[in-house]
């Protein structure tokens, strides 16, 4: 069995046919569903999806490129239910910086005051953080030390291959291990994933973007977990039922859900 720990049920590209989405992964051994926070907007669709179905959860937080929607009040209203297992997705993403040095540091310095006061809701709640960083690794792993983040750790989504955030697995930290892995051009993440401590890998898709291979170019679902699964189990050498307990047992256990 698996768990998606990362995927946009909210998103408009499930709203016709969701029960369908689920129950093809379902029958495909996927067997939890954890949503991510992104966008406000969808917060509630989130909540009702995960409401409804019982192996369906949520978390509460906001992308870095949809910082201005932040709203710590509202989000501590959505931090005690049942279903709720982490704050994010939040972090730092400079791959779409725009503007002169003097705007791109202000776009940073306001990315930052975002990310903190997220870590500081799952520090105040003792939820784990789900971890978006796109080219601003060190920038990312730095804030997560100088504020405590070890206290609740997290997983690293999409973790990007920079071994300059492996450390963070000895702060509590897991990577997340989605689509990317099954790309042609994912040489880094296959040169790196060996590197990473068996207990701390998790699986996700990130659907409905990030499909994997044979896929790629349509949109992506829980049950396309299976190839992350069936390449990581070539890469590592490892039994694929391995690899579906191993991920399975660390998301339960990062996670708090059984």
């Amino acid at each position: 069995m698996i768990i998606d720990t990362h995927i946009h049920l909210d998103d408009a590209r499930y709203k016709d046919d969701l029960e369908e989405v689920l129950s093809r992964a379902r029958e495909g051994g996927v067997e939890r569903f954890i949503i991510p926070g992104a966008d406000a907007a969808t917060l509630e669709r989130a909540v009702a999806i995960a409401q409804k179905y019982a192996d369906i959860y949520f978390a509460v937080g906001i992308h870095p490129y949809d910082k201005e929607q932040f709203d710590g009040v509202e989000f501590e209203k959505y931090v005690h239910h049942e279903k709720c297992v982490a704050i994010g997705e939040c972090g730092l993403d400079y791959f779409r910086l725009e503007g002169d040095d003097a705007q791109k540091e202000a776009e940073k310095k306001e990315q930052a005051r975002v990310f903190v006061a997220q870590i500081e809701l799952a520090k105040r709640y003792k939820k784990p953080l789900i971890v978006h960083i796109r080219d601003a690794s060190r920038d990312a792993k730095a804030l997560l030390l100088e504020n405590g983040a070890s206290e609740v750790g997290g997983v690293l989504h999409c973790f990007n291959a920079d071994e300059e955030l492996l450390s963070l697995a000895n702060e509590g930290f897991y990577f997340g291990i989605g689509g990317v892995l099954t790309f042609k051009n994912a040489k880094k993440l296959v040169n790196v994933l060996p590197k990473i401590p068996r207990e701390k890998l998790i699986i996700e898709t990130d659907g409905p973007y990030l499909t994997p291979m044979p896929h790629r170019g349509e949109r992506n679902e829980p049950l396309y977990t299976k190839f992350v699964a069936q390449k990581m189990s070539e890469l590592l050498n490892t039994p694929l039922q391995n690899i579906a307990e191993m991920t399975t047992e660390n998301a339960q256990k990062l996670f708090h859900i059984s």
